[in-house]
């Protein structure tokens, strides 16, 4: 029976990827996008939503589905401040989860971050870390965390840190012990995402830097 599969973050590196490739599979029958300005997509499967995160209870009815596919993610630099940043990376993303859960989504799955952590004295992982806890007690039948290391693709917004990562990390990635941190493609990630979905798995789980890969 095909399913149907919601997406936030459907702009973004891996929210792009996961998309086109949901858009192509055959156990999919469609793919709902919840994006903040219009995201047009050839394929006719997918079905755009312009949504406002600041009132997503308004839009409650959006988020009924089979699978809530969960990329959305800002920096400090684009949202303004830690706190703007807070705004979209916790509670954006969590009352998205609540709406789902609220409609009976039983399969929710989240792009984290590798070293998530909500004691974390490191702003952005504390705050991945977090989400990851309080999404635990919705209710979902099951939950599929996804913490993969430095991304690779091309943004419409350069960020130049990740640029000077991707050109280092493989290097350094050969030597002992290392190889486990190497950075991973924005596709490779969509695609164990939409593999994960399509297969019974625990109530919980991690996909962890090279777990990933696999």
């Amino acid at each position: 029976m095909s399913r149907t599969a919601i997406v936030i973050g459907a702009t973004g590196l891996i929210g792009q990827a996961l998309v086109d490739q949901l858009a192509a599979a055959d156990f999919i029958g469609r793919v709902v996008t919840l994006t903040r300005r219009p995201a047009v997509h050839p394929s006719a499967k997918v079905l755009n939503q312009v949504v406002h995160f600041a009132q997503l209870e308004a839009h409650a009815e959006a988020f009924s589905g089979d699978l809530l596919f969960s990329c959305l993610g800002t920096t400090r630099k684009q949202a303004g401040s830690i706190a703007a940043q807070r705004v979209v990376d916790v509670h954006y993303q969590f009352e998205a989860a609540q709406l789902a859960a609220g409609q009976g989504v039983p399969h929710y799955l989240l792009v984290s971050s590798s070293g998530a952590n909500a004691r974390s004295r490191n702003a952005y992982l504390q705050m991945k870390g977090e989400l990851e806890q309080r999404v635990q007690g919705l209710g979902f039948g099951r939950i599929s965390i996804f913490q993969p290391s430095l991304l690779l693709g091309r943004r419409a917004e350069p960020r130049p840190g990740e640029r000077l990562g991707s050109w280092m990390l493989p290097l350094l990635c050969w030597l002992p012990g290392l190889r486990r941190f190497r950075p991973i493609r924005a596709d490779q990630v969509a695609a164990k995402m939409v593999q994960v979905s399509q297969m019974p798995g625990p109530p919980l789980e991690w996909f962890r830097l090279d777990e990933i890969f696999a």
